[in-house]
């Protein structure tokens, strides 16, 4: 059974920044894809990053692109968003999701994930 925990939402500032943590337990492949989406009140689940975790290869979402980092720490197996200059529209519950691939373009769908997290809420205010 795989386990995932997110961990570092919060409150900031328009303009501040946050990094969020996943950590995967259980029986995951070191090989399958990690990503982040987010859901906000009234719009559907939304792809904002993935990366590959063999190969280090990452996809963004372009309303993130320039601001949001995805990375991955296998020996931790942990899959970090690194969120610099937030805006309020990026105000969501934030997931992470190990996918059902190990290749980054075929992840951007929620359909693409086996398993999530519980969530964690990130709120940006003006």
């Amino acid at each position: 059974q795989v386990q995932l925990a997110e961990s570092g939402g919060g409150l900031v500032q328009a303009g501040g920044s946050l990094r969020l943590s996943c950590a995967a337990s259980g029986q995951t492949s070191s090989s399958l894809v990690m990503g982040w989406f987010r859901l906000a009140p009234g719009k559907e689940r939304e792809f904002v990053a993935a990366i590959s975790r063999s190969s280090g290869i990452t996809r963004y979402a372009d309303s993130v692109k320039g601001r949001f980092t995805i990375s991955r720490d296998n020996a931790k197996n942990t899959v970090y968003l690194q969120m610099n200059s937030l805006k309020p529209e990026d105000t969501a519950v934030y997931y992470c999701g190990l996918g059902r691939s190990t290749i980054v373009s075929a992840s951007v769908s929620p359909r693409a994930y086996l398993y999530w997290g519980q969530g964690t809420q990130v709120t940006v205010s003006s």
